[in-house]
C-alpha cells in the first residue's frame, strides 16, 4: 500500500474527507481557516468556498449539493448558485461552541458533534438531524466529538470522543436511529497520539486517524486488536475516508497547528491532502436523504 500527496494545502487543521459516489468528486474541509473544498481525482481540480463561521464537517446530499456543520450551526449548501442556507442552531444558546466532525449514517440522517471552542470537558454533544430535518440530541457531557461510522450489517454505530481515547460501539437500530448498549471496544494506549476521525472497510474493520500519532491504524472491533499501521508524513493526522471508483482509495486529512517546528522541517507537506491505494474495499461514505 502506497500513500501519496494529492494537494500540498498546508491546511491548519483539514478535517472530514467525504466521498461523493454520486458526483465523484471528495469534499473536505479546513476548520480554523474557515474552508471547505471539492476535489475532482479525474481532473485534479480542487474547487475552495471561503465562509464566514468555522467549518466542522460536510457531507453530501442525494438530492444534490451538500449538508455542512459550520460553527453556529447546520447548513446546505448549492455548487450552482454559491448559496448557503440555514437548517437548524441547536446550540444557539452556547456561544462557545462549534461543530465538530459528522457523517450521515446508512438511512441518510446526519449525525454531528459539538465541542467547546477551548475543548471545555463535557461541554459537547452528538445530534441527530433527520429525513423531515429534525434534530434530536443523542448523547451529551462529550468533550471533542469526533470519529463516526457505521458497521457494514448494520448493527452497530461506533464513536470517538477524542479525550477518552477510546471507540464506542453502540447497538444501532436502522429504522429508528436509536443508540443503546455502549461499550468500549479500542482503547489507545497512551503515547500512540488521541483518535480523531474513522472510517470503516467492507469487513467490518475501523481504521482510525492519530492526533499526535504520525499515522492511521486498522483494528478488528469484535477482538479490540489492532491489525495494522500506516505511517502518514505529518504528526496530526485528522480523519480517513474511503473514495475512488472502487473505494479502495484511502483520502487522508491532516493539519499543521500543533505541529512542532522541528516536525514541519521533517514533514513540510502536513496539513496536505494525502491518499493511500489500499487493496481492500472500504465502506460507502452515505448521503443526506432529507425531504423539505
Amino acid at each position: 500500500m502506497t500513500i501519496e500527496l494529492v494537494i500540498d494545502s498546508k491546511s491548519t487543521l483539514g478535517e472530514g474527507p467525504s466521498w461523493d459516489e454520486k458526483e465523484k468528486v471528495l469534499y473536505w474541509v479546513d476548520i480554523l481557516q474557515k474552508k471547505f473544498y471539492q476535489y475532482n481525482p479525474i481532473s485534479k481540480e480542487n474547487k475552495e468556498v471561503v465562509v464566514e463561521q468555522l467549518v466542522g464537517a460536510i457531507a453530501p446530499k442525494k438530492d444534490g449539493g451538500i449538508i455542512l456543520a459550520l460553527q453556529n450551526g447546520l447548513y446546505s449548501y448549492d455548487f450552482q448558485q454559491n448559496m448557503l442556507k440555514e437548517i437548524h442552531n441547536p446550540e444557539a444558546h452556547l456561544p462557545d461552541n462549534r461543530f465538530n466532525d459528522g457523517k450521515c449514517d446508512p438511512a441518510g440522517r446526519f449525525w454531528v458533534g459539538t465541542m467547546d471552542i477551548d475543548a471545555k470537558k463535557g461541554a459537547g454533544s452528538l445530534y441527530l438531524l433527520d429525513q423531515k430535518y429534525r434534530i434530536s440530541k443523542k448523547l451529551e457531557n462529550l468533550t471533542i466529538s469526533n470519529g463516526i461510522t457505521w458497521s457494514p450489517d448494520n448493527r452497530f454505530m461506533y464513536f470517538i470522543d477524542t479525550p477518552t481515547r477510546q471507540v464506542v460501539r453502540y447497538d444501532y437500530d436502522l429504522l429508528s436511529g436509536e443508540i443503546k448498549d455502549p461499550k468500549v471496544v479500542i482503547t489507545l494506549k497512551e503515547g500512540t497520539g488521541d483518535p480523531d476521525g474513522m472510517t470503516i472497510d467492507q469487513d467490518g474493520m475501523l481504521w482510525v486517524a492519530q492526533w499526535g500519532g504520525y499515522g492511521i491504524s486498522r483494528w478488528d472491533p469484535n477482538q479490540g486488536k489492532q491489525i495494522d499501521f500506516i505511517n502518514v508524513p505529518a504528526a496530526n493526522v485528522t480523519s480517513c475516508s474511503f473514495g475512488g471508483e472502487k473505494l479502495n482509495d484511502l483520502y487522508i486529512t491532516t493539519a499543521r497547528i500543533g505541529t512542532s517546528e522541528e516536525d514541519l522541517e521533517k514533514y513540510p507537506h502536513a496539513g496536505g491532502l494525502f491518499k493511500l491505494k489500499t487493496n481492500i474495499n472500504g465502506g460507502a461514505t452515505y448521503q443526506f436523504n432529507g425531504e423539505e
